[in-house]
């Protein structure tokens, strides 16, 4: 009780911090920013969807490897805005299963970066399939990106490595085939954003901070998936969406999707989760 006492004010101090900024006509600073999503949490019992009846009869999945499973999403803001629903009631229905986010928004897989997920995977329950769904945000506040050999036999699970983003993926893996030996893992790349160049152009030559492409990060997660043989949809390269038609399917900050981008990427999605390929 105590614990959860001293997290809320601090929530509300650097909340207060940052309204007190925009007051002052000023945008909150980064580190306030940090400050403030280190604070949040995964509440997992709010964002549970479940099928409809009528629509998992009808389905073309029936039968599939993962019909009739239950599936839990690991994420940043991509993975639980309610825009997201779109595309997470599609995999409900279509695979007659019931979906438990425990994605928080500014996550990424560093554990430097917000609510990450190698502490949403910490909190989680067992389920027969888990989705690591990258964000863009290790990228955008420069987390390093590491190598597949980070956090792993290589390096004798060195414990530093977990503030990489690869460091971060190989924990991810590790924790949830020790929660359940037998579950499916599924891995979901980033998605492409258009606020620079290098959110959307595979061939930017335009680093963040570390020197790295937002190319190098997707491609860095995939290899951490080779290595464990851990299935990816490639949604940087499957999307559909572009400079031409990003708009249609996104929010005006071009780096949220919004309710047309999931229904476009949903049936993608659930083909995939359907049997993992």
């Amino acid at each position: 009780m105590m614990k959860r006492l001293s997290l809320l004010i601090a929530a509300l101090l650097v909340m207060a911090s940052a309204a007190f900024a925009q007051q002052r006509g000023e945008q909150p600073s980064h580190e306030q920013m940090q400050a403030y999503l280190r604070t949040l949490t995964s509440h997992p019992d709010q964002h549970i969807l479940t099928p409809d009846p009528e629509a998992a009869k009808v389905s073309p999945y029936r039968g599939t490897k993962n019909y009739g499973k239950r599936i839990a999403v690991f994420g940043g803001s991509l993975s639980v805005n309610k825009e997201s629903d779109a595309a997470k009631q599609m995999w409900a229905n279509l695979l007659n299963a019931e979906v438990t986010t425990y994605g928080v928004g500014g996550a990424g897989f560093s554990c430097e970066q917000g609510y990450t997920l190698q502490k949403q995977v910490d909190t989680a329950g067992v389920y027969d399939v888990y989705i690591l769904w990258a964000s863009t945000n290790d990228y955008t506040n420069s987390r390093e990106c590491g190598t597949w050999k980070d956090y792993t036999a290589y390096d004798g699970f060195d414990e530093s490595k977990l503030t990489t983003q690869c460091g971060g993926i190989n924990y991810c893996i590790r924790k949830l085939m020790e929660k359940n030996p037998q579950a499916e893992i599924y891995f979901f790349t980033s998605l492409r954003f258009f606020g620079s160049d290098a959110g959307h152009n595979p061939f930017s030559e335009e680093p963040n901070k570390t020197g790295k492409t937002f190319s190098e990060y997707i491609d860095a997660q995939k290899a951490c998936c080779a290595h464990y043989g851990v299935p990816v949809l490639d949604q940087f390269n499957l999307q559909g969406i572009n400079e031409f038609n990003c708009r249609l399917y996104y929010q005006r900050d071009l780096l949220h999707m919004n309710e047309d981008g999931y229904r476009k990427i949903g049936p993608v999605q659930a083909s995939f989760l359907s049997n993992g390929r």
